[in-house]
């Protein structure tokens, strides 16, 4: 049996061989060289000479940041009434310069802002704003339409959300003739009251509920026929308006009708309401040119004999107090599927399965409202209690 023992002396390795012994965290790491190096020497920039020579290096070389941009004065006298007055003056002085005032500043007038160069260039050649290349081909006046007054003075424009009818190819032309019924819901006018009566209390806290909340039937003629008579005799210049034929049924009385027949109840899904003392905010433009408006629901009027016209040329507006969005009611639906519902329709003795119409002129009582808002317009209500005063 032979023994093996390592030396008790080492012997000294070849320097050949000296990278076979490095440790493994050393392998691939490039051999360092050391001796005379001062580990001070990777620390100098804490020297204050050298921390102060790298600052003023890097102020020299970043570019100093702007300081708190000054705000423009604002002209306080801008937002003077009368300086405003005097803005709105101006643009009817540059649309009618001959009706222009040039006096002093009286009670009744009021002297408008001289318009500069470029206001005037705009108004005689106009620009579209993104795109130049159009250019205008006729011109509307803006005017309110006297004589269409209804008895509030304003209009309420109706959407329904679905089709009205079932006629899906082309326009209907029975639900331009056609009629809104309100339907009377104590609970849900006091509980609209009680919303109204909470807003004006505390606006702050308490939003406008909008415009009341009614439940509608909806009437339509019974065929197309019938709508078009209905339409020519509500024209006051159609000439064949007072002919006793356009009627197109009977009531019980045996006299002359037009028929609308219920469609189906309609709810308020949507509902805005307008400030009253904003009644302008809102408005609906109609334009209208009597060499153009020749055509009319039977036909096309003969050029040498055009129908009368009651309107210049004009863009008409007319005033939109309330907007409200129509939804198919479903109260019925849900109390057959055991779920409660607010709405409750009208009972079947109470309700209303068609309407017998007829056209006559206006009372004393209609024309009295139609006058006031037509005095209201012309400015001729305040012109009165001034010479009250």
């Amino acid at each position: 049996m032979i023994a093996i023992q390592a030396p008790l002396i080492t012997p000294p390795v070849n320097p050949k061989d000296k990278n076979l012994l490095r440790p493994l965290s050393e392998l691939g790491k490039p051999k360092y060289q050391g001796g005379g190096i001062s580990f001070l020497r990777r620390t100098e920039y804490i020297s204050s000479d050298t921390a102060r020579a790298r600052s003023e290096a890097a102020s020299k070389s970043t570019p100093k940041s702007p300081g708190p941009k000054l705000r423009k004065p604002v002209d306080t006298s801008k937002d003077d009434p009368i300086n405003v007055l005097r803005a709105v003056v101006k643009g009817f002085d540059i649309a009618n310069p001959e009706d222009a005032y040039t006096g002093p500043d009286s009670n009744e007038n009021v002297k408008g802002l001289d318009p500069t160069p470029a206001e005037l260039e705009a108004w005689n050649e106009p620009k579209h704003p993104l795109k130049s290349s159009l250019k205008p081909i006729d011109f509307y006046p803006i005017l309110p339409d006297l004589d269409a007054g209804t008895d509030a003075g304003d209009y309420m424009v109706a959407k329904f959300s679905t089709n009205p009818t079932h006629v899906a190819n082309k326009h209907d032309t029975r639900v331009d003739v056609g009629l809104l019924r309100p339907i009377d819901d104590e609970a849900m006018l006091a509980e609209y009251s009680a919303k109204i009566a909470a807003h004006e209390a505390d606006p702050t806290r308490t939003p406008h509920p909008g415009g009341a909340p009614f439940n509608y039937n909806f009437f339509l003629p019974t065929d197309e026929a019938s709508a078009i008579n209905l339409r020519k005799k509500l024209d006051v210049y159609d000439p064949d308006r007072d002919n006793p034929d356009l009627y197109t049924a009977k009531n019980r009385d045996g006299k002359e009708v037009f028929r609308l027949e219920r469609q189906r109840t309609y709810e308020t899904g949507r509902a805005t309401a307008q400030d009253p003392n904003h009644a302008y905010k809102e408005i609906a433009i109609a334009l209208h040119d009597p060499e153009l408006d020749v055509i009319t629901q039977d036909g096309v009027h003969d050029a040498d004999d055009p129908p009368q016209q009651r309107l210049e040329k004009g863009a008409y507006y007319y005033p939109i107090m309330q907007k409200i969005q129509l939804k198919p009611h479903r109260s019925k639906n849900l109390a057959q599927l055991g779920g409660a519902s607010r709405f409750i329709d009208e009972d079947d003795d109470k309700r209303v399965d068609a309407w017998d119409v007829t056209v006559d002129d206006l009372d004393d009582n209609e024309k009295a409202k139609r006058s006031s808002h037509r005095a209201e317009l012309l400015g001729e209500e305040e012109d009165a209690a001034d010479d009250e005063s």
